[in-house]
Order: C-alpha cells, then structure tokens, then sequence
C-alpha cells in the first residue's frame, strides 16, 4: 500500500486490492501505477465527482487524460477508489486547478 497526499494535504491510501481492481477492469494502466499517486499529488485540476468522490485529473497529451477517482474521509484519511484513462477532459465542477 502507499499513500500520498492530495492538494489539501489529506493522505489517501491506494491500497493492492484497489489497485488489481483497477488493472482488472482498465488493463491500459497496468503500467501507470506511480503515475496514478502522482495525479493525486501534482494533478492538473480536481473536479467534484458523485458521493462526496473526487477526481484528479492529469494530462498525458493532446487526447489522453488520467482521472483518479478518490475519497477524502476525514482530514486525516482517504483512499482511491478506481482511475481510469479518458480522450477528453473530464468534465463537473472544477474544485482546485494548478496555477
């Protein structure tokens, strides 16, 4: 398990189950896992997802964005919840945006 900390500093945990959950249903980023902790960290922007859900976003070109899906279930704990790979930018509500 590792555990980095989003843009309001909450450590959220990718724990192994989640991550085989992830490469079981999206293959393409079995090999993206530092890549998936680091669109926590130094995301592009982070948009409000369903159920109080998150979603870090992080460009990897003209056509490709990686959007991590997490929850911050206190100040001092989250955890992700499944990521995924995208041709367009995700779209909602924009919470924080690098600058």
């Amino acid at each position: 398990m590792d555990i980095v900390h989003s843009v309001t500093n909450v450590p959220i945990r990718l724990t192994y189950e989640r991550w085989y959950h992830i490469v079981e249903n999206h293959d393409d980023l079995a090999s993206y896992y530092h890549e998936v902790l680091e669109a926590i960290e130094n995301p592009d922007f982070v948009v409000r997802g369903n159920k109080d859900a998150l979603k870090a976003a992080k460009n990897f070109g003209k056509n490709k964005w990686m959007v991590v899906i997490y929850k911050e279930g206190s100040k001092t704990d989250g955890f992700v919840i499944t990521a995924y790979f995208l041709d367009n930018r995700p779209k909602g509500e924009i919470i924080w945006k690098q600058h």
